[in-house]
């Protein structure tokens, strides 16, 4: 398994790995008409994947004012480390700078892997798109810890 750059080349298969995590989990929310244009989000500046085998594993972006966005992982790889592999890529490259992330409260196996590995919870708001229920998602907003 590898973490390394996303490229051009690698998006049809992000795609087609965000189609299983959608399904599995209702991520992203809603699916996106355009799924590789979500998948590079106004201000992303850099995107990493976790590599095997010619196949997508996992995905995470990195916006220019430092915050992790569009982190997954597919179901069949969870449980090696492929999250916080990919977290760690994102976070060397803002070089020692804290990062942030936001998460849904519906997201508790996520919300539970960022506090065991010391991210900070800074606050919680509203969003504009609607949970599982109907209603606006509540996101909770982290702050990463300190360089290991």
């Amino acid at each position: 398994m590898l973490i390394r750059p996303r490229t051009p080349g690698d998006l049809e298969a992000c795609v087609k790995a965000l189609a299983g995590v959608h399904a599995a989990d209702r991520y992203p929310v809603d699916w996106p008409d355009d799924p590789g244009g979500w998948l590079t989000p106004r201000g992303l500046e850099r995107a990493w994947v976790a590599a095997e085998d010619g196949a997508v594993l996992g995905h995470v972006g990195l916006t220019a004012d430092l915050e992790v966005t569009r982190l997954f992982v597919v179901p069949a790889a969870r449980g090696r480390g492929l999250a916080e592999l990919l977290l760690d890529a994102a976070r060397a490259a803002a070089g020692g700078r804290p990062v942030t992330l936001e998460v849904s409260s519906e997201g508790t196996a996520a919300i539970a892997r960022y506090e065991r590995s010391g991210w900070r919870r800074t606050g919680s708001s509203r969003a504009t798109w609607l949970n599982a229920a109907g209603e606006p998602a509540l996101l909770h907003h982290y702050v990463s810890p300190p360089p290991r």
